[in-house]
């Protein structure tokens, strides 16, 4: 049995030796042994019968926690589906579909693709693919929607309480990384740019040399709610607008090789059109490598809100049997030498929740602007309806405007896009959707106060500090809704977002933004004016 064990250890330890853990190598191959004899022996006596391969896939996800949201282990699914979202290709229905609270959600559907031609809808509910009942099903359902082109797919959805069934032929779906460009005006081009997949830099220089052939001599680039994705695609598009040679980013690890220096490396399209970059917090990732290193090389204008504020570095690593480990192997930094990484998932407070940097180190550009670390990218010139706050991530992360799109959808009848309104009876009628409903979240106020109830801390004080405590959190929930008000713009804006793709598709969407969206009209208006675009800059 001894042999059996230690086979495979030695060739860890090979493998440990190798990738630059000489001194880790030792205690990593005990603790390996110490779990595959604990592992063997609890699937071998324990009283009832166990599932391997579940008790293994809690195991590892269990370990994950620890770590940080974007270390994950890959099955052979996972895998596929990470393929995809980086080739930008797969054939399916033709939709965003997601599960929320054990239901599974058309979210949206992508026009003139299967699902829009079946009818489907957004929030949807989709409750059985082919014979399949989706609450009996404990994977990811969305799988079952993806097959081979021109194959179908039977599929039975509730909607506003009636239940629907439709059969759809699969195709094979484009997922483009540039979806839109247009003119402005006739001389400002804008390109919107939602994820860096293998086609994003080519997209988007191709629309970029469009919109220069039609007479664009400034250009904005919309990275708003785009997540990330390639590394390599976010310099290259950093290239379009930079010359050959220029730093992008830096890698830093513990592991030598992965500490690198990524410059450009070829022609760009345009060194010195004006450009704006519009951002907001839903901006993570190579989204922030573009917009952080074009704010640090002073070659753009950043517009919106705050970005997310991810700046560590993923890399797939081959396992056994299909799968896949996505490591955290590094933190990026701009051409500054800053990191704007916002969360330390290594150093966690008392509930185990990554903890907020609270002190930031100053950088400069390269005409000695102030820039900052640590909490994503500051844009140059802030939009108040694109400004993080708590209540609306909780009311997107709680699907409350989602659910009100729905209804909102159903009972209002389709305008034309240019006579599309949310009227301020409108947002009333929401506010009281809100208070029907009932919403429960935590400011960040709220979360310290809590900390300090659960270590006591309130009560040593005496009764006087502990009622005056109990009025702070009763008044804090009551501002809660008065946070409605507050935040309007940032909420209305993500209101009419929702809606407009219901009646008007993605595309609709893009070119209401055209005339009405706050942050590409302050875009506009700053590459407009010469000198203010270099006064920012300078």
């Amino acid at each position: 049995m001894k042999r059996k064990v230690f086979i495979p250890l030695i060739a860890v330890a090979l493998l440990l030796l190798g990738s630059g853990y000489k001194n880790d190598y030792f205690e990593i191959a005990k603790q390996v042994e110490i779990f595959t004899t604990m592992f063997k022996e609890l699937n071998m006596n324990y009283v009832d019968e166990t599932n391997p391969a579940e008790l293994m896939d809690t195991a590892i996800k269990n370990m994950l926690d620890e770590l940080d949201p974007y270390t994950t282990f890959m099955n052979e699914q996972d895998v596929e589906s990470f393929k995809i979202s980086t080739a930008g290709e797969y054939s399916g229905i033709g939709a965003v579909v997601r599960s929320f609270d054990d239901k599974l959600l058309v979210v949206e559907p992508y026009q003139g693709y299967p699902a829009d031609k079946a009818g489907l809808k957004a929030g949807d509910e989709i409750v059985k693919i082919g014979d399949i009942e989706i609450a009996d099903f404990k994977d990811d359902a969305t799988e079952l929607l993806k097959g081979s082109a021109r194959s179908e797919v039977a599929i039975t959805y509730r909607r506003q309480g009636e239940v629907k069934s439709t059969t759809l032929n699969r195709e094979e779906i484009e997922i483009d990384a540039v979806p839109y460009f247009n003119m402005l005006d006739p001389e400002t081009g804008y390109i919107v740019l939602s994820r860096f997949n293998s086609k994003a830099s080519e997209q988007t220089e191709a629309a970029l040399v469009e919109l220069k052939e039609k007479g664009a001599k400034r250009i904005i680039l919309d990275l708003r709610d785009n997540p990330g994705g390639l590394l390599g695609e976010a310099i290259n598009i950093c290239n379009l607008f930079v010359p050959k040679g220029e730093l992008i980013v830096s890698t830093r690890s513990k592991v030598k090789k992965f500490n690198q220096e990524y410059e450009t490396r070829k022609k760009p399209v345009d060194t010195e059109i004006p450009l704006a970059i519009l951002i907001n917090g839903r901006s993570a990732s190579a989204s922030e490598i573009v917009s952080g290193a074009l704010q640090d090389l002073d070659r753009a204008v950043i517009i919106g809100g705050r970005s997310f504020g991810k700046g560590l570095v993923q890399r797939p690593v081959k396992l056994t049997y299909g799968t896949q480990l996505k490591v955290t192997i590094s933190r990026y930094y701009t051409p500054s030498g800053r990191c704007i990484q916002s969360l330390d998932y290594w150093n966690r407070d008392e509930n185990g929740n990554a903890v907020a940097k609270r002190s930031f180190n100053e950088f400069t550009t390269r005409n000695g602007r102030k820039v900052y670390d640590g909490g994503g990218v500051e844009p140059d010139i802030s939009i108040q309806s694109l400004k993080n706050n708590d209540l609306t991530d909780a009311l997107i992360e709680n699907q409350v405007i989602f659910n009100f799109a729905t209804d909102y959808y159903y009972e209002h009848p389709a305008p034309e896009l240019s006579q599309f309104e949310f009227t301020p009876a409108d947002y009333k009628d929401f506010v009281s959707y809100v208070r029907d409903l009932g919403l429960e979240y935590q400011t960040a106020l709220e979360k310290e106060l809590e900390k300090l109830e659960e270590e006591n801390k309130i009560g040593e004080l005496g009764e006087v500090v502990s009622s005056k405590y109990r009025e702070l959190t009763a008044a804090i929930d009551a501002s809660k809704f008065e946070a409605l008000s507050t935040y309007q713009a940032n909420i209305q804006k993500n209101i009419e977002d929702e809606l407009i793709k219901r009646y008007f598709y993605r595309k609709g969407l893009y070119d209401h933004y055209l005339k009405h969206d706050a942050a590409i009209l302050e875009a506009g208006n700053v590459l407009g004016n010469t000198s203010k675009y270099n006064e920012i800059l300078n």
